[in-house]
Parts: structure tokens; sequence; C-alpha cells
């Protein structure tokens, strides 16, 4: 199965948000090569917000392009066999732990689609959750200009409304109250 058949079906199977899930379905029909950078139209993205292992705080990298404090994602990739992968690969290389990175189960958390400058026009950002081992030491990539451990109280007070929505996905995910 190809990441483009994978993504269809993920995004099939994903029952919330589900006017934002079609405008994401219409893209891929549309754009076969929707999975990848190169599309000028934009394309999706896998991205997942680190969790440490006591369940009270977030990672937060500190985006070097963007400089806003955002959680690990970026591109697909060629080696990327499924979405889920693209996100596990994207928290291992932009949270610096190399193993023991535990996908939340039930697939996305949330999608959240932004716009971004030319050449191409869209992030279709697929999100998922991660629980981090317990011995867990985050170092920073090249791609971050910081990377910082937040409190589920404080994300509110530095990151963007796409990642307090992730966030409160999780908790809802976990059984925490929001």
């Amino acid at each position: 199965m190809s990441l483009y058949d994978d993504a269809v079906l993920v995004l099939k199977d994903y029952e919330r948000q589900p006017a934002l899930r079609d405008v994401y379905l219409d893209h891929l029909a549309s754009h076969p090569d929707g999975v990848w950078k190169a599309c000028g139209a934009g394309h999706i993205t896998a991205s997942a917000l680190v969790i440490d292992p006591a369940r009270e705080r977030v990672l937060l990298t500190l985006h070097r392009k963007l400089g806003m404090w955002l959680q690990t994602g970026g591109h697909c990739e060629p080696g990327d066999a499924t979405l889920a992968d693209a996100a596990m690969r994207e928290a291992r290389e932009e949270s610096g732990i190399p193993e023991g990175l535990e996908p939340l189960p039930g697939g996305p958390v949330t999608l959240d689609r932004h716009s971004i400058p030319a050449p191409c026009h869209w992030h279709f950002d697929v999100q998922y959750g991660v629980l981090a081992p317990p011995d867990a030491v985050a170092a920073i990539s090249e791609e971050s200009l910081d990377l910082r451990w937040f409190s589920y109280e404080e994300v509110p007070g530095v990151a963007d409304e796409s990642v307090v929505r992730l966030l409160a996905g999780i908790r809802a995910r976990l059984g925490h109250r929001t």
C-alpha cells in the first residue's frame, strides 16, 4: 500500500471534523501527488504532540522558520509507509528522543489545515499524540530554535490555537478533564 492510499484510508476512517476531513479527501482526489511537498496546491503533513510519561506536560519546539512554539511534525518522506510513521519519524527527529515514543491508540487526534507561503499554499496536517518513555531526554534539532516541556496550563499562553486544540483532543483521549 502506498502512502497516498494509507492517507485516504486514515482520513476515511477519521470521524471527527467531518467537513475538514472531506476537504482533505477532496484535495487528495484532485491531487494524486497530494502527500508530497512538491504538490504546489498543498500537501499532507504529519505531526505529533509529545506527552511526558506523567501525562502533565507536552514537548514543544520553537520552529526555526516560523518562530512559533509547535508540536513536532513536517513533510512526508518517501520512506514513510503510513501517516503515523511520518508523524513518529518527525517526533523522533525533532524531539531528539530516538527510542521509546509510543503513539496514542486511535489514530489521528485532530486535523489542522493552514496556509503557508508560495510556492505551496496549504498544509493539510494530520495530528497525532505520542507518549514519551520514562527516561526520555529531549535534544534540540537543527529545525528548532528551542525545545521545551510545558505544563498543560502553559500551552495556551505560548502556542497557537491548533496546538491548544490538539492538546485538548489528546487530554480527552487520555480521559483528562480539559
